[in-house]
């Protein structure tokens, strides 16, 4: 443990079953650290005098009248004590089921948290419903104690029983408490002082216990990560405002910052009134910075050190707890905030749900309902600088807004997807490009016509393959040189080894981005049709071939679509025979400004043929050859007949 700084504070959360004593402990916890304001116990007395009840230190931290006549936290608190050691900021998180979101709020401020259990009741759903909420925000430091001690005769057996209760679930669910101790709040025992009635424990007190905390947890060894808050001028001073959540952040560092992979150095650590003296910041203080260059930076971009940089994915797998009355379902959008990053993201498939209970999973699930846990995989437009909560638990955090309202929480799982920057870079050494010494203006001037990529994407059942297939036959005739790259025959060879799940679809698409653009190149008219049901792939497949590139837009609902079906791939989805299909539980992302849309929905197949090849025309044709061409088209209807 490191050496503990007086002035350190240390946020603690404490939860627990509803009536299982939290409001209590932190009240009799203010008075035995002499944490109250002077008057305050006589106040609260008066107050119980004049209702008619007996006195209860659960009253000082009811801050809403309502919240004393329903006799239930609503709402989280929180409220400075001091020991001899150093200071706290302790927050009080409801219990009660309906009021989970501020839970969570709460302890994904906390750097500790203490689980309380009624020695009377023993471990209840929300007792298990909290720890889990621990678990997937990350907390690494906790404390459980075994409340109400004076209700069962100060029993050790029922301590010991309790104990080995949440010992027993808090191990399954990848946790262990640091220590378990017996208190009773309403007597003030072992919780400052040990009182007469529990001398058979010989462990700590609980605030011994919590003196024991690391305050940091070690946050300041870690890899700097330096997220932007905000960007402000001051003169000709450009001062970006941060809070270093780890590392150190020093004066002549270099900072690398994602996901736009620019550099520059610290020139100072700004302080008003000026002080020359700081050359660095640790975790948990704000910075204001000056750099070297004027790179471009927004709220949002992270900064770290080059060697250790966080992770870039548009694509990541969240451990979350649901509690919006609506439910989560594939495809529905959603605001995620991590760190002060915010960006729109979509459900794109529902991984398992969890039973807190007994931890059993259930897979296939098409919605997470209310105070549900589930894992999750979303999806953003945009890659982003990412940790997961493994790595790093104060950024591998998120929060899920639907709106304005908090609607889920959880952390950050990327176990099976890569790190987007790095399998965008070149594993090899050495590579150079080739500088071709035939030109496209060459080649168009022999075939009669440039090469292109006319991506098909649509829905499976659209009509992209029986399209592109048509089209390769009617531009065929024309005596243009077209070539129909299918989903299916692809994966026969090319992508054999790659399956459906997200990694493998992303780098299906890569691939063949990176194909078609290379036969474009030699003057080939590629007809790409591929679901390809994410926008970021798509795009990526088009800077691949940025000057020859075409999204035609094979429009159909999901219901023409399954209605059609004929492969029968649906009706397999359908009774769980395919997983992540898209459609059914996996979404697909219609382009948002297609190059060409193409209706299969009102339109027969002759006339969104003609439709493509005369765009396709359009785009490719060189000027040498032009009246050549029309003279073809005179015998394109007997091609299409």
């Amino acid at each position: 443990m490191n050496a503990i700084n007086k002035h350190d504070k240390l946020n603690v959360v404490i939860v627990g079953h509803v009536d299982h004593g939290k409001s209590s402990l932190i009240g009799r916890l203010l008075y035995d650290t002499d944490s109250l304001p002077a008057g305050k116990k006589e106040e609260l007395e008066g107050i119980c005098k004049k209702r008619g009840v007996p006195f209860e230190w659960s009253f000082l931290l009811d801050a809403f009248q309502a919240e004393r006549d329903q006799a239930v936290t609503i709402d989280t608190t929180q409220i400075n004590f001091s020991t001899v050691m150093r200071d706290y900021v302790i927050i009080d998180a409801p219990g009660h089921r309906e009021f989970l979101k501020n839970m969570i709020s709460g302890a994904a401020q906390a750097d500790a948290a203490i689980l309380v259990v009624d020695a009377s009741e023993g471990v209840q759903e929300q007792t298990k419903r909290h720890a889990y909420m621990l678990h997937l925000l990350g907390m690494k430091q906790i404390a459980v104690v075994v409340n109400k001690m004076d209700a069962v005769k100060y029993d050790p057996k029922v301590f010991e029983k309790t104990s080995q209760d949440i010992t027993h679930y808090l191990q399954t669910i990848g946790l262990q408490a640091s220590s378990i101790v017996p208190i009773s709040a309403r007597e003030g025992e072992m919780l400052v002082d040990r009182g007469s009635n529990l001398d058979w424990y010989r462990g700590k007190t609980l605030t011994e216990i919590l003196d024991s905390f690391d305050v940091s947890n070690m946050l300041s060894t870690q890899d700097l990560r330096f997220p932007i808050q905000d960007v402000y001028r001051f003169d000709e001073k450009r001062v970006l405002v941060g809070r270093v959540e780890t590392g150190i952040l020093r004066k002549g560092d270099t900072l690398f910052f994602s996901p736009t992979n620019e550099q520059a150095v610290v020139t100072s650590i700004e302080s008003w009134p000026d002080d020359d003296e700081i050359v660095e910041v640790h975790a948990g203080k704000t910075a204001a910075i000056t750099l070297s260059e004027p790179i471009f930076i927004e709220r949002g971009h992270m900064g770290s050190h080059a060697e250790a940089l966080p992770m870039l994915s548009n694509v990541f797998k969240s451990n979350i707890f649901w509690f919006s009355e609506k439910p989560l379902k594939v495809g529905n959008t959603y605001r995620v905030r991590c760190g002060t990053m915010q960006t729109a993201v979509s459900v794109q498939l529902i991984d398992h749900v969890v039973d807190t209970q007994d931890l059993k999973k259930t897979e296939g699930a098409s919605e997470v309902a209310k105070n549900a846990v589930a894992e999750i995989t979303l999806r953003a437009r945009d890659v982003l600088p990412i940790d997961p909560y493994t790595d790093n638990a104060r950024l591998g955090r998120v929060v899920l807004y639907d709106g304005h309202n908090v609607a889920g929480g959880g952390h950050i799982n990327m176990e099976g997807y890569p790190d987007q920057r790095k399998s965008s870079n070149p594993k090899s050494e050495n590579i150079y490009k080739v500088n071709h010494s035939v030109t496209p203006e060459m080649r168009a001037s022999m075939l009669g016509h440039y090469g292109g990529v006319f991506w098909f994407t649509g829905l499976s059942g659209s009509g992209k393959s029986t399209l592109a297939v048509a089209v390769e036959q009617a531009i065929f005739a024309l005596n243009m040189n077209a070539y129909v790259l299918d989903g299916d025959n692809v994966r026969h060879g090319l992508n054999s080894d790659l399956g459906f799940s997200p990694k493998d679809r992303a780098e299906n698409i890569r691939r063949i981005g990176e194909v078609a653009a290379l036969q474009a190149n030699s003057g080939v008219i590629i007809l790409s049709a591929f679901i390809s049901p994410y926008r970021e792939d798509r795009q990526k497949a088009r800077i691949a071939a940025p000057h020859c590139f075409h999204e035609i837009y094979i429009k159909a609902n999901l219901e023409t679509c399954e209605a059609r079906d004929p492969k029968g791939l649906y009706k397999k989805a359908r009774v769980g025979e395919i997983k992540e299909f898209t459609g059914i539980d996996s979404p697909y992302e219609a382009p948002e400004n297609p190059d060409l849309v193409v209706d299969t929905e009102v339109n027969d197949i002759e006339t969104c043929v003609e439709q493509i090849v005369n765009y396709i025309e359009a785009n490719v044709k060189a000027e040498i050859i032009e009246e050549e061409i029309k003279n073809k088209k005179k015998d394109l209807s007997l091609v299409r007949a």
